[in-house]
Order: C-alpha cells, then structure tokens, then sequence
C-alpha cells in the first residue's frame, strides 16, 4: 500500500500562455521564475486557458518589477468586480533577484520579456527572461541552422532505415 508523503512532484505545471515569438526576436540571456499579483478574476480567466503575452514587457519601478501589457481577458461570469484586462502587475520576486535583474537590465539594449505563464502547484508563475534583441541577420542564421540539422536527422534516419 503506498503511503502519501505529502510531497508535491514538479509535474504540476499547467502551461496558460507561452511567447514562442520571444526565442526567435530575441537572445535570452537569463531566466527567472517569478509569482503574481492577481485578482480573483483573473485567476479565473487564467483557469479558463486564456492570456496573451506578445505585446508584454516587465520593468523595474522603485525596486519591484512590473509587468505590463499582458492581456488576461475580462471573466465571462464576472461582475461590476472584473479586471481590466492588460493593466499592470506586480511580480513577486526575491529582493537578490530584483538587485540582479536591475544590475543587467541598466545596461543598454537589455529588455525584460515575460517568456510564459503558467500555473504551478495552484500558483499562477510568468517565467521572465532578460533578452537582447536579434538582427534580421541572426534570424536568418537560425532558420539555416535549424533547417542544416532536420537535413542532417533525415539523412541520418534514411542511412538507419537501410541497414
């Protein structure tokens, strides 16, 4: 009979939103995971499966990082209580965190993107990145390596097939 530690695995993860733009206009440099101050209805427009993180950024504001211009849609079945749908957040961060982010994120040409939102053990989480944004030139650059390896895994799978 298996005995319940209590112990939670690190499979409860609900993924909500992800910006898979982020990886491709961007180098990501540094991630950090970091909690949310939400309204009841927000939550429950998270629950539903709705949000959209491609217009957001976040930003250090008097030693606490906010993130803006996410779009988490009003509640159906809410009332006068509802939400404004991209109005600003606060993130919940450790103090060391927030000296780290705010170290590398004064330098020039260093952006904080939310990279996805998800829900974790019941906790609604926005992984941020720092980013620094790509030339058309590393795109271009990325799509040929990715484009080189699926050549090289077909050849390789074609190779395999004729043994």
């Amino acid at each position: 009979m298996a005995r319940d530690t209590g112990r939670k695995n690190d499979t409860g993860r609900k993924l909500i939103a992800q910006n898979k733009r982020a990886r491709y206009d961007y180098h990501v440099d540094d991630t950090w995971e970091a909690g949310m101050v939400l309204m009841g209805t927000e939550v429950k427009a998270l629950r539903a499966g709705r949000a959209s993180l491609a217009d957001g950024f976040a930003h250090v504001r008097d030693g606490e990082v906010w993130l803006e211009n996410v779009h988490i849609p009003e509640y159906t079945q809410g009332t006068w209580t509802n939400h404004a749908p991209r109005r600003r957040r606060k993130l919940l961060l450790h103090r060391r965190e927030i000296q780290k982010i705010i170290a590398k994120s004064e330098e020039p040409g260093w952006t904080l993107i939310p990279l996805s939102l998800y829900f974790k053990d019941g906790k609604a989480k926005v992984e941020i990145g720092l980013a620094r944004g790509k030339k058309s030139y590393d795109k271009r650059q990325a799509i040929a390596k990715r484009e080189a390896e699926r050549e090289m895994q077909k050849a390789a799978a074609a190779r395999f097939r004729r043994r």
